[in-house]
Order: structure tokens, then sequence, then C-alpha cells
């Protein structure tokens, strides 16, 4: 369980701040501070005030105990050029996800989920490649041919609770963190278009089916599983057959598959339906018209809602009668930040003692 330094530490970290400007801000040397968050030295009065202003939050978070977790295995970068984060980055982030399994293990404790499909552990190692993991995923959970019409209720429905965040401004697309005997949580970056939140969602059940262990390769592979789950090889073969491979065409299908231009394009190489010169000219095309961040605006299609997540907050609300400012008290969270981490509910009467979500 936690230490009073542990928690320390967890808020200083969510903030992404160096340990010698926490140290100016909460009026210590920074010697000290890394004695009292190592848990040497116990901090006093003044201390815990300054430091509760310094990083935001009520003085009961740095009485929380709660088991505190290291880095996810995997972080999936926004673009490969920034494959490694900065340390910051990474704590942060670490930090976000710990306060959040917090809570959740809080909320859930007034609802019964009941998922209503199983994850099968499908390792790498087992299977030839990470497209035959994917068939096997799609046919385990019955999903008919074509295009998965919302992916993020096939996550939910599995278990896995799926939530956004701006992971504090970090180029980051998508986090997985699963600690045994709690629901996976899959973060997903919300400033992001819906065509690569999908794709990183994809990438990320990847990494929960395919990967008890790490491996080198792993990021390529969830980009493979990813690919192949969303646009399984005969059914985009079919989608490609008679018609040329151009900017229209993958404009046409984008909303249909709802995946990248550049997603269907990716594909329609790997699986060679384009020859190597007109692949070339497109990719040419889409970097010269800036569509490698985001592509055409006409293009883009709705983000798929998550539903399980904000019903087990409102559960708090509707179910167990807490208001914002209480649910904030006893998430041990300043109201703002409750807000940013889970968005502004409104706050009905109570109901029933005890809220059932079957997915």
């Amino acid at each position: 369980m936690s230490t009073r330094g542990d928690m320390l530490r967890l808020a200083r970290q969510r903030l992404g701040i160096r340990q010698g400007k926490a140290a100016e801000a909460v009026g210590v040397t920074q010697p000290v501070l890394s004695r009292v968050e190592n848990g040497l030295s116990e901090p006093d009065q003044t201390f815990l005030d300054n430091a509760a202003r310094a990083y935001d939050v009520p003085q009961s978070f740095f009485d929380v105990k709660q088991s505190v977790y290291g880095p996810p295995v995997s972080v999936h970068p926004m673009l490969r050029s920034k494959a490694n984060l900065s340390g910051l980055e990474l704590e942060m982030i670490t930090a976000e996800l710990n306060i959040r399994i917090f809570h959740l293990s809080k909320f859930m404790d007034a609802v019964d989920f009941s998922p209503s499909l199983t994850i099968p552990t499908l390792d790498i190692e087992t299977y030839n490649n990470p497209a035959e993991i994917a068939g096997v995923l799609r046919a385990h959970w019955q999903i008919p041919s074509g295009p998965i019409k919302n992916l993020t209720a096939l996550a939910e429905q599995a278990g896995i609770i799926v939530a956004f965040s701006d992971f504090g401004g970090a180029s980051v697309s998508g986090v997985t963190f699963r600690i045994p005997g709690k629901a996976p949580l899959i973060l997903l970056n919300k400033s992001h278009p819906a065509d690569r939140t999908r794709f990183t969602l994809a990438h990320e059940l990847g990494h929960v089916v395919m990967h008890s262990f790490p491996n080198h390769d792993m990021e390529k592979q969830a980009d493979a599983f990813a690919a192949a789950f969303l646009m399984p090889e005969y059914d985009i073969r079919e989608a490609f057959r008679g018609r040329r491979v151009g900017l229209h065409l993958l404009a046409t299908l984008k909303p249909e598959w709802k995946v990248a231009m550049q997603a269907l394009l990716y594909r329609a190489n790997t699986l060679k339906i384009i020859d190597y010169n007109q692949n070339r000219y497109l990719w040419q095309t889409i970097a010269k018209n800036g569509w490698r961040k985001r592509e055409p605006a006409e293009t883009e299609f709705a983000h798929e809602e998550t539903t399980v997540l904000p019903a087990i907050i409102k559960a708090q609300f509707s179910e167990l009668g807490y208001t914002l400012g209480e649910l904030a008290k006893v998430s041990h969270m300043n109201e703002t930040e409750f807000v940013k981490y889970y968005g502004d509910f409104d706050t009905p009467k109570p109901g029933r003692p005890r809220l059932r979500i079957v997915t």
C-alpha cells in the first residue's frame, strides 16, 4: 500500500513537474522533498499545506492507501518519429493511470458490471502472425464480415473500460493499463480525429489479446493486428476489387470502413492491391496536402461514444446520491480536475441502491 511519500510523488508526477521545481513550490530543498517522497522523512503540516496548493489536490490525496504501479508495458506514440516519450511524459501518464485505476476500484463498488464477451489470450508466440489472431478474435466475438460498426462498444462488451485523456499534451495516441484482477483500462487521445482513435483502440486491443509479455516487435504487431481486425483481407480485397485505387476511392471507403484514408492505402499496399508507383504517388500527394496528421474535414466521421464509464459515474449520482462536490471529495480530487477526467454530469436524485451494467 502507498505511503504519503508515494502519493506526494504521484501528485507531482501527475503534473509533469521535476523534483527541483516542485521543491521550490513546496518551499523546501530538493533533498528534503526527495527524502519525503522516498519515505525517509515525514512531512509536517506546513509541508502538506504547501504541497496541496502546489499540486492542486486536497490534502486527503496524500493519505490515500492504494497500490502504486509502474509504467505500462507499451505507450502508443502519435507518430513513429516520436517513438520515445520523455521521462516526465511517461511519469505523467503513469500517474494519471494510477489515479484512474484507484477511482475505478471505488466507483465499481457501486455497480454490477457484467461483460457479455470474454477476452481470450491469443499469445503472439503461439500463432503465426497478428492477422491470424485478428481473425480468431473476430470469430470468437462472432463479428460478421465487413466493417466493424462500433469498435468501442465491442471493447466495452468485453469488459474493457475505454476513456479519453489529453495526456497532458504528450504526443500519445493511446495507452493500455492492465492490472491483475481489474478491468483493462484503455485511454485514447481525445484531441485526435475519429479515424485515428478507432485504429488506436484496435492497436491497444491487440496488446491486450496478444502480449502477455513484451517483445521488441510488439508495436508493429499491434499495428498489423489493428489493420487485419478492422480490414480483414478477404473483405477489403472485395472492397477494392475492380476499382482504381486513388484519393477519391480512399475517401469513399473511409466512412464505410471507419478508418483513415492512409490506413486503407497502407492496407492496399501491404496486400499488393496497388502497384509501387501508384502507392508512392498517393503518399506524396497526401504529404503535400498536409493530410498526414489530419485528413480533409469533409472525410471525417463522428467519434464513437463510450457508454460504460459514463454509466458507472452516473450511478454514483443517481444510485448513491452523491453531488459533484461530494464525489470529487471521495475521489480526493478538486472539482475542476474531476470534471477534466470524467466530464460534467447532471446529478439526479438517488434511486435504487445498486446499478447493474450489462454490456
